[in-house]
């Protein structure tokens, strides 16, 4: 599908981007702020409004992350981080309809995945984990040059699997921060960034929990990438030490002698990764 002109979007909670891709190189990409808190029919008008504005006359396919729940084979969406009205909506058939294209919808954290494996930190790789690291925690699988996102979607979220007394996500993300301390995590990282000995401390202590994470991501599927993004993978340096510390105690050491942990370094991944959506068909 290398001749395709797709358009790939993500859509946030309060942003929607977008951006066409063709012979999987990167166009101009859009953005536009929607009025998430509306009713569904709305949000959908906005949705269209602006992806409306970005097709052109070679655009052949659309791809779309959401903050939610995917069922890839039928785009069915469920429970949309932010958009309420969302909690379950036939999004696909929905968008073909209206543009008479063919549309591709996965999780966003899929998408990150995708856009890092085909444009980002990924290439050259067969397998990789892009874990999004913000107000949750999020995974996408690649293996063997394809995306594994299970019957529904959630393949790999091991946010909401059980964790001391609560689950990963509670400890290891953005909500960290509020849960144990709270406190704003923007507040803590410009506090960091001033050399406040407490915030990194605090940001060390949440690296202990992400290590934990990634020891359990890495028994289940022995992968040797894991590529980090969203908001908190921007604080890397204070908690990376914390998080390698946690790591050292993995059983296999040649598999944790070849991991390498890498921050994304690419913008409009989930953009990108929305495109490549119809690469791994």
């Amino acid at each position: 599908m290398t001749s395709q002109v797709i358009l790939g979007v993500d859509l946030g909670g309060t942003l929607i981007r977008a951006g066409l891709v063709a012979d999987k190189k990167p166009g101009i990409m859009r953005s536009q702020v929607i009025r998430s808190k509306a009713p569904q029919e709305q949000v959908l008008e906005e949705i269209f409004s602006f992806i409306g504005g970005c097709i052109t006359p070679a655009t052949q396919a659309i791809g779309m992350g959401v903050p939610g729940l995917v069922q890839p084979e039928k785009g069915i969406v469920s429970d949309v981080v932010n958009i309420p009205g969302w909690t379950t909506i036939p999004l696909r058939s929905i968008m073909e309809d209206h543009y008479s294209l063919p549309v591709a919808i996965n999780n966003d954290s899929n998408c990150f995945a995708l856009g890092e494996f085909y444009f980002g930190k990924g290439k050259g790789h067969d397998s990789m984990l892009g874990i999004t690291i913000g107000t949750g925690l999020g995974t996408g699988i690649i293996i063997n040059h394809k995306l594994y996102s299970g019957k529904h979607g959630g393949a790999g979220e091991l946010g909401m699997a059980d964790y001391l007394d609560k689950y990963y996500e509670y400890y290891a993300s953005g909500q960290f921060f509020q849960n144990i301390y709270s406190e704003d995590g923007i507040d803590v990282y410009n506090k960091a960034q001033q050399g406040d000995a407490v915030a990194i401390r605090k940001y060390a202590e949440m690296g202990q929990h992400l290590g934990n994470a990634l020891k359990t991501i890495l028994y289940a599927y022995d992968i040797s990438l894991v590529v980090l993004g969203g908001s908190v993978s921007q604080a890397f340096p204070f908690f990376q030490a914390a998080m390698w510390k946690s790591l050292n105690d993995f059983a296999y050491k040649q598999a944790l002698a070849d991991l390498r942990i890498e921050v994304s370094q690419l913008e409009n991944s989930g953009v990108l990764g929305a495109a490549a959506l119809h690469f791994n068909y």
